[in-house]
């Protein structure tokens, strides 16, 4: 088993850089007197703080604006669930909040994904009511760390495992409709994974934009923060410039900004920079805006940001384009209930129940692209999915459906008797509770395949989520290159690195998202507004 490293915060102002910085080991005097060549500027002269590398795109001098085209309490970068969560919590304490997205649309990943979060509880007891065992939050925080390969940082998993029944009593009280189903996804020990019943992201932004809005939240569609203001490394933040329609203005913060602006796994170069694995044939999840360049701005005015080499793949996702659509979903929601991963020889290749990492390293050495769920009537009912869903799957292309198994494999092209006899085993498996392939957790809950009709959808890996990013504490502000927090600079989300460790497990993005995006608006909200 890895180990977590990481350095200490022991409040000195000479804290070692990680890699991921340009600076090795510069104290905060030496940068604020700017006796560096980084680009970093002094507090005189009217000139703002720059630390981006020199020959780099934001490595120009900055001039602090004179003046301000406009003022607002709170501004928030990205308005997807981490976004629209903090929005709704800072806009219920009064202040004026303003959601900047620079995309034509709202709810960046969020919107696409699938619809789906995990909590070890809620008030109405949703696994005591299916009669799916026991959870807490002490095996929750344990199965995130063990997922991270302890990589995690155990306080910020801790703010997160705690605060999900909370987030979900939240969710539900706005008006997200859950579907009677707790699916356990890979990694999970656990049956502790909520489904919106639209089986997409929207189930859930919708509900929160609606109530963020009328607590008087906005949104401004193609707006792009393109710098962050502040003084120098002991000053606030005190604005951001955006960027609309190639025309530039700047925004005065008077209480705080919150990043929320998600990963960055559809810039190629940034995420190649720190894992060279991830070349440009792999396909992505992620919608357009995914690009990481608030990272590279926090950055720029002295923000930490660690792990950026942890990039996830999403074993099930469209093989062709990488979509995250609904029939993507149901590989990694009917694990838990007896669906099987089979490559094109008719065989399993890995546990159903292992990590997404696991799974996606072994679809790529299973032979040929692509690998299949099978399932059957009785799963689909077990996760409570409609009949018109499945049709739409079907007439999209994107699932098959047979009475049989041999016509299932003729489907697909694969060799019926080697199908035929996988499935056989694994019923065996089921029966007797003992995986003897890959030592899949066998529980009551899951179905052997016996009675059609029966089901298939086809996958493979593509780029999904960022598990490093800017270094957040408990109180979700960000913290700077010598440990100390930014004032009036807070981030939740995607953006964030130390909550997922190494690797995500299914279902805890929207939970870290919802948990640290009201934690954020919270604290922003309650900043003192500058004169």
């Amino acid at each position: 088993m890895k180990k977590r490293e990481r350095k200490e915060e022991t409040g000195n102002d000479s804290k070692a850089i990680e890699a991921t910085s340009s600076l090795s080991s510069v104290s905060r005097r030496s940068v604020l007197k700017g006796a560096i060549g980084l680009g970093v500027l002094a507090s005189t002269g009217g000139l703002a703080m720059n630390l981006a590398s020199p020959g780099s795109a934001g490595a120009a001098v900055r001039q602090l604006p004179k003046k301000w085209d406009e003022v607002i309490d709170v501004v928030i970068v990205g308005s997807g669930f981490a976004g629209l969560a903090a929005a709704a919590e800072a806009a219920g304490q009064g202040a004026k909040v303003v959601i900047l997205e620079k995309m034509p649309t709202y709810g960046g990943n969020s919107i696409i994904n699938g619809g789906a979060w995990n909590s070890w509880d809620d008030k109405y007891h949703l696994r005591k009511k299916l009669n799916l065992g026991d959870d807490s939050w002490e095996l929750f925080k344990q199965d995130t760390l063990k997922g991270g390969d302890f990589y995690n940082y155990p306080e910020l998993v801790e703010v997160m495992v705690k605060n999900a029944p909370d987030a979900t009593n939240l969710l539900m009280d706005d008006g997200v409709k859950v579907r009677d189903t707790l699916p356990r996804m890979g990694g999970h020990s656990a049956y502790r994974t909520y489904m919106a019943v639209e089986g997409v992201g929207r189930g859930i932004t919708e509900p929160i934009k609606r109530i963020a809005e009328k607590r008087g939240a906005r949104i401004r569609l193609g707006t792009q923060v393109s710098w962050i203001w502040r003084k120098d490394a002991d000053s606030p933040v005190l604005g951001v410039e955006v960027t609309k329609e190639k025309k530039k203005s700047n925004i005065r913060i008077k209480r705080a900004l919150v990043l929320a602006s998600g990963g960055f796994s559809r810039d190629v170069k940034m995420r190649m920079t720190f894992n060279p694995s991830l070349v440009p044939e792999y396909t992505c999840t992620n919608q357009p805006g995914a690009t990481g360049e608030m990272i590279r701005y926090a950055q720029a005015i002295g923000a930490e940001a660690i792990q950026l080499e942890f990039i996830q793949l999403y074993p099930c996702a469209e093989p062709e384009t990488g979509i995250l659509d609904t029939p993507a979903v149901y590989p990694y929601t009917g694990t838990g209930y007896g669906l099987i991963y089979v490559n094109k020889a008719g065989k399993r290749f890995v546990s159903e129940l292992e990590r997404r990492d696991v799974v996606s390293n072994a679809q790529i050495k299973s032979g040929a692209k692509p690998t299949y769920s099978i399932f059957s009537e009785q799963i689909i009912q077990k996760l409570a999915v409609p009949k018109e869903e499945i049709e739409k799957g079907m007439a999209k292309g994107r699932i098959w459906k047979t009475d049989t198994i041999g016509e299932l494999a003729g489907k697909l092209g694969i060799p019926a008797d080697a199908l035929q006899e996988t499935i056989k085993r694994h019923n065996k498996f089921i029966e007797d509770g003992k995986d003897l392939d890959f030592n899949k957790p066998i529980t009551k809950n899951m179905l052997p395949l016996v009675n059609g009709p029966f089901y298939a959808v086809a996958q493979w890996p593509a780029i999904h989520h960022c598990c490093g990013g800017l270094r957040i504490n408990t109180s979700a502000q960000v913290i700077d290159i010598w440990g100390k927090p930014i004032h009036r600079l807070y981030a939740a989300g995607e953006v964030c690195g130390g909550v997922q460790g190494s690797n995500r497990l299914g279902g805890n993005a929207t939970t870290d998202c919802v948990v640290f995006g009201r934690i954020a608006g919270t604290n922003a909200g309650k900043e003192k507004p500058l004169a």
